[in-house]
């Protein structure tokens, strides 16, 4: 049977959980190729996510205490867009939150689909620069244990090729940055 670029099509749709981030949907499909299944999956409004990067070009990282992997992860700062929210507008509020910095200088570096064997997640990646320390920052959110980590770019190179945790959109978008900062 021919495979071509027509779409799965969906006999029978379910929401299992309405969560306060995400859905999760079981869906029965018909895939192009003819066979028939259920997959789950997590319906996600998308993240953004920011690369912070110093004047003196250091990296401005957070080192969060995530429940699933039961420990701390290094990550560039990211958040969830709200309904109807730009995520240029969700990155601005984000940055400032878990870093305490704030930036005059934005360029988007693009998205990308984060987990798509099970999400329909983007994330929207942006690069900050010409950053300024806030002498007031807004207060984390309640729920985030973050320490805020500043690192060179062969720092956090080799923390990632050491297998140190560092999750994969923060690894991604380092080196769409990367590409960029080193033009």
């Amino acid at each position: 049977m021919s495979v071509g670029n027509e779409p799965s099509k969906i006999l029978e749709q379910r929401l299992f959980y309405k969560g306060r981030k995400f859905d999760y949907e079981v869906i029965k499909l018909r895939l192009p190729n003819g066979v028939e299944g259920n997959w789950e999956c997590v319906r996600h409004p998308g993240g953004a996510l920011a690369v912070p990067v110093t004047n003196d070009g250091k990296f401005v990282l957070v080192k969060q205490y995530r429940f699933t992997v039961e420990g701390r992860l290094l990550e560039f700062p990211a958040g969830t867009v709200e309904p109807d929210e730009d995520p240029a507008e969700t990155i601005k509020r984000e940055i400032e939150e878990e870093t305490g910095y704030t930036a005059k200088s934005w360029q988007s570096l693009g998205k990308f689909i984060l987990a798509p064997g099970y999400s329909d997640e983007y994330i929207y990646a942006f690069l900050a620069q010409d950053l300024e320390k806030l002498e007031n920052p807004p207060q984390q959110d309640e729920d985030e244990d973050i320490e805020v980590v500043l690192m060179t770019a062969e720092e956090l190179e080799a923390a990632i090729l050491n297998g140190e945790p560092v999750d994969a959109k923060s690894i991604a978008s380092f080196y769409m940055a990367k590409a960029i900062l080193n033009q």
